[in-house]
C-alpha cells in the first residue's frame, strides 16, 4: 500500500499494492492509529466499541486517537503520522482542517483510511475510503418531511434544519440531497438551519430557541441530523406545548437511527428516519481494515447503502437501528 501513500500507484480502481507493513497475508500484528469521533458522541461510542473489537479479536495493535474537537483532531493526525502506522483510520470532523495532515501522510508514506464522510476533494485521490451515502440520507429526510405534510393536507409549511458539524462534508453532503428534495415541493420553506454539532444537548437549545422565535404556529416541521439530535427538537416542542406528530403537530424526520428512534417512530412522534446506524458502517469499516491490513486488494472506496425508515417500514430495521 505504500504505493498509494506516496502517489505512485496504478490508477486501478482497487487500493493496489500491499499494506504498509508488507504483503504478509495477515492483519495480526500490524498498527492502526485511530482517529474517530469521540466516545462523548452516542453514535461514535457505539461505533468505537464495535470497530475496536473487531480488530483487536484479529490481534491488530489499536493506537485510540478519538475526539469530538476538530482542532484535537488535526493534532491527532499529525501525531500518528510521526508514529508511522500501517494505516491511519480516520473520520473527519472539518473536512479542510483535515485536508492538510492527509497531504501530509501521503508525503510520509502513511497510508490513510476516511470513514463516515468523504475528505476534501484536494485530497480525494490519497486516501481509501468507507462513506455513508449522506446525499440519500438527507434525501431520505426531505421525503419524510414532504411525505408527513402531505398526509396532513398542509400546503404550505415552514421547515428549521439543525444540523450536523456544518464544516464536514457529512452535514455538506445530507444538506445537497435535502436541499435538492425540498426543491421539488416548494411550497414546503426551509426558513432556518442551524450548525447542531453533532450534539444533543446543543440541538435541544437551538430547537428551544427556534419555537420561541416562531412560535409552535410558525414552524410545521424539523429535520435534526441524527435520532440523538432529532429527539432533542421533540422534547423542546413538547416543553412548548407545541403539538408533536398526528393530523396537525410537528413532523420531525432524522438520519442515523437509534433504538430511541425507532421507539419514536412506532409512538408517533418521530415521523422517519434512515439507517447510517453505527454498528453496519463499523462492521464495514472493520473489515475493510482487516482485508486491506492482510495484503488484500479491496477497492479504494467503498459506500454503505441507506435505507429510509417510516411507520410503514420500521419493524424491518428495528434490530439493525436498535443497537445505539
Amino acid at each position: 500500500m505504500a504505493a498509494l501513500a506516496t502517489g505512485c500507484s496504478s490508477s486501478s480502481s482497487t487500493a493496489a499494492g500491499s499494506s504498509g507493513a508488507g504483503n504478509s497475508g495477515n492483519a495480526a500484528g500490524k498498527t492502526v492509529d485511530f482517529i474517530g469521533y469521540g466516545d462523548t458522541n452516542q453514535w461514535a461510542a457505539y461505533f468505537n466499541g464495535v470497530f475496536e473489537k473487531k480488530l483487536k479479536a484479529a490481534d491488530v495493535k489499536l493506537k485510540d486517537l478519538t475526539t469530538m474537537d476538530a482542532g484535537t483532531a488535526v493534532q491527532n493526525f499529525n501525531q500518528a503520522i510521526a508514529d508511522k502506522p500501517d494505516l491511519i483510520v480516520t473520520a473527519l470532523l472539518d473536512t479542510k482542517s483535515m485536508a492538510v495532515p492527509i497531504a501530509k501522510a501521503k508525503q510520509a508514506g502513511v497510508p490513510v483510511l476516511v470513514f463516515d464522510g468523504r475528505p476534501d476533494p484536494k485530497v480525494d485521490g490519497d486516501v481509501l475510503q468507507v462513506v455513508s451515502d449522506n446525499v440519500a440520507l438527507g434525501k431520505a429526510a426531505a421525503d419524510n418531511i414532504i411525505e408527513g405534510l402531505k398526509a396532513q393536507g398542509r400546503n404550505s409549511g415552514n421547515v428549521v434544519v439543525v444540523t450536523g458539524t456544518a464544516s464536514s462534508l457529512v452535514t455538506q453532503d445530507r444538506m445537497q440531497g435535502f436541499s435538492a428534495e425540498m426543491a421539488t415541493a416548494p411550497r414546503y420553506k426551509v426558513i432556518e438551519t442551524q450548525d447542531g454539532n453533532w450534539d444533543p444537548t446543543l440541538s435541544g437549545q437551538i430547537a428551544t430557541q427556534l419555537l420561541a422565535k416562531h412560535s409552535c404556529d410558525g414552524i410545521q416541521a424539523a429535520y435534526g441530523m441524527a435520532d440523538y439530535m432529532a429527539l432533542p427538537v421533540i422534547a423542546s416542542a413538547k416543553q412548548a406545548g407545541c403539538a408533536v406528530g398526528g393530523k396537525n403537530g410537528l413532523i420531525v424526520t432524522s438520519s442515523n437511527c437509534f433504538k430511541a428512534g425507532i421507539d419514536a417512530i412506532k409512538q408517533g412522534t418521530l415521523y422517519g428516519t434512515a439507517t447510517e446506524d453505527p454498528g453496519t458502517i463499523a462492521n464495514q469499516t472493520a473489515a475493510y481494515v482487516l482485508k486491506y491490513l492482510s495484503g488484500q486488494n479491496p477497492p479504494r472506496k467503498q459506500t454503505v447503502k441507506e435505507e429510509r425508515i417510516t411507520a410503514a417500514n420500521v419493524d424491518q430495521y428495528a434490530v439493525q437501528c436498535s443497537h445505539a
